[in-house]
């Protein structure tokens, strides 16, 4: 590969580059080089202009199918508090979409404001299909903490749902975005009370504790009712686990790590 501004690491696939920034950019399938700059270019202007000099790494994944989005991933600590989005878009364009939206979240972060939902940018990954395999599978040490605090790095994280450990409760519980400008949130014991507003936006709780499946029987009904998640307690070790389904269709499961 040869772009302007960047030097080439051991792996053809990742990039660093060469200028005062830490902005490491890794491709997967068939990124064009002009993709490679063009984030390193744009990620690199909306740094500049929020004063950032953090370490940020750029994920770039192309799609096999030549009609799919490409998704663009980017990490980045604001102020000590870790930051992503994520976006899916046409070849040429995604990069273009991550910037702007990283530039708003960066924005964003820095005031009160909440993000907005429903989110145009970024519509839930909800539709009907034929059971789909869970092809990855994320072991997390889950944070301890309250719906209020689970909300913010919810948030921060550019995620549309969150699986943690209820600090009331003891066990897993999910936040995620529900009506607009509202969180909703789901434990595995819907008898335990909570405050009626996380981060001053309205909350509502499911009322039904989580529903008790095997993994096989989570992916039918995800897929079956068309669902973008679905939370649930594991039949065999009664922990709570988020299935969630990626862009290109297959699904992935988030697990406690102990």
């Amino acid at each position: 590969m040869k772009s302007p501004g960047l030097l080439p690491s051991s792996s053809p696939q990742h990039w660093l580059t060469a200028s005062d920034l830490d902005l490491a950019v890794t491709t997967f399938g068939a990124v064009p080089d002009v993709d490679v700059t063009r984030a390193v270019r744009a990620i690199g202007r909306v740094l500049r202009r929020h004063h950032l000099d953090a370490a940020t790494r750029v994920r770039v994944t192309a799609p096999g199918d030549a009609d799919a989005a490409t998704v663009v991933q980017a990490n980045v600590r604001c102020r000590g508090l870790a930051t992503r989005v994520q976006v899916p878009g046409p070849g040429g364009f995604a990069v273009t979409f991550a910037a702007e939206r990283l530039d708003r979240q960066l924005a964003r972060l820095a005031t009160t404001q909440s993000r907005a939902w429903p989110d145009p940018a970024r519509p839930p990954l909800a539709r009907v299909t034929e059971p789909r395999p869970i092809v990855r599978r994320k072991r997390c040490a889950l944070r301890t903490g309250t719906p209020v605090e689970a909300t913010a790095v919810m948030d921060a994280m550019d995620y549309d749902a969150y699986l943690f450990i209820d600090r009331e409760s003891g066990t897993e519980a999910v936040v995620h975005w529900g009506d607009p400008l509202g969180v909703r949130l789901a434990r595995q014991d819907a008898a335990v009370s909570s405050p009626s507003t996380v981060n001053s936006l309205p909350r509502t709780m499911d009322t039904e504790p989580a529903p008790v499946l095997d993994e096989d029987r989570a992916a039918h009904i995800l897929c079956h009712h068309g669902l973008p998640f679905l939370f649930f307690t594991d039949q065999t070790r009664g922990r709570g686990r988020l299935l969630y389904r990626r862009y290109d269709g297959d699904l992935t499961l988030v697990e406690p790590v102990h």
